[in-house]
């Protein structure tokens, strides 16, 4: 086993950049997530791998400076939670349309507007769908542990320079405020220039010498041109789509019912299903890891063979209109929220799948 620690969520965020050979973080502070710049600052890791770390003036300043230095091939990153990452949609959409690949970090809080600083999922359209302008995806990775927090660093810098996009990992204040035994893996070193070269040589700004120039752009003022741009993008996500979908199934293989979650809420899902096993009810957990790619083609399989599904969320019902549409209207679909920060309760979300879908 490596090395073993009792950590916080967006503490071990910190850890794993630092860890996976990240080459510069720009941030800013905004609760529930400042812990990940805080350990940053604490960690110093430009005296012990060079990473650089960067307190911007804002979350605006913090999404352009990641756009510049991802142009050089980097793997660079960012973190914050909801209106700060409202705050970075342009350059997000910018990132995606230069196709240049990055992480991003959301931390979820309660909304809309300043809100709470209490956990929630309601970015679930903003991010999944597309929350600055234009017809971009997001690669979209959302833990359930602490553990997965670590991993889920290195494995958005693989899916981002996989597929030149960026990357999110969506968590909430759940996940990045508690504490669990976590396993951190062995530090991998920053990759060197010709390593980069190798990599991201072929769009990446590293100086001229010699050849044609790179531009990192998504501004493209031919209309043509630009369609060509966007059909290039979709076939990418349809690739993503294809090849990229990750999920966990806990007691699906006879069950009647499934509860569908991500994240926090999938924890409490469990034990929800736990307590109707032991009431005799046949019901299962599908958890997405992926929300984009979204796990639809097993929720188009498991909807051949169950009553219902109940989309469980801690919002007033976002993921449920995917999940609606991969079972496309075989069996019933309902959604059990709680709203603005409060946090279920796995008895509540078995009160709701009694009475919205077995009918007690």
């Amino acid at each position: 086993m490596g090395d073993v620690r009792l950590m916080k969520g967006n503490e071990v965020i910190a850890e794993a950049a630092i860890r996976c050979g990240c080459d510069g973080y720009f941030g800013y502070p905004i609760t529930p997530q400042s812990e990940v710049l805080e350990t940053l600052a604490i960690r110093r890791p430009w005296e012990e791998t060079g990473m650089v770390v960067l307190q911007a003036e804002s979350e605006t300043a913090s999404i352009n400076m990641l756009y510049g230095a991802a142009s050089t091939g980097k793997k660079v990153m960012t973190s914050s939670s909801s209106p700060g990452i409202s705050l970075m949609a342009e350059g997000i959409s910018y990132l995606a349309g230069a196709e240049l690949p990055c992480l991003i970090v959301n931390v979820q809080r309660g909304g809309p507007g300043l809100g709470t600083i209490q956990p929630s999922q309601a970015d679930y359209f903003q991010t999944c769908k597309g929350g600055g302008h234009g017809d971009y995806k997001l690669i979209v990775l959302a833990p359930a542990s602490v553990q997965e927090m670590y991993d889920f660093v290195e494995l958005g810098f693989e899916l981002a320079f996989k597929y030149k996009n960026p990357a999110i990992i969506l968590s909430d204040g759940v996940i990045g405020q508690m504490m669990e035994k976590v396993e951190l893996g062995e530090y991998k070193p920053r990759w060197t220039a010709e390593q980069i070269q190798e990599i991201s040589g072929s769009w990446a700004c590293l100086g001229k010498a010699g050849r044609e120039r790179h531009i990192s752009t998504s501004l493209e003022l031919d209309p043509y041109g630009m369609e060509k741009n966007n059909l290039r993008f979709q076939a990418k996500y349809r690739e993503m789509e294809a090849k990229e979908v990750r999920y966990e199934m806990f007691d699906c293989e006879d069950a009647e019912y499934i509860l569908v979650a991500f994240g926090s809420s999938a924890r409490i899902c469990q034990k929800t299903v736990e307590i109707a096993r032991s009431k005799g009810l046949k019901v299962g957990l599908l958890r997405p890891i992926t929300l984009f790619p979204f796990p639809t083609p097993i929720i188009r399989e498991l909807a051949g063979t169950v009553k219902g599904f109940l989309s469980v969320e801690m919002n007033a019902g976002q993921m449920v209109e995917d999940v609606r549409l991969a079972v496309n209207g075989k069996v019933p679909v309902e959604h059990f929220g709680r709203y603005g920060g409060v946090i279920h309760t796995p008895e509540e979300v078995f009160d709701a799948l009694k009475q919205k879908l077995i009918g007690e």
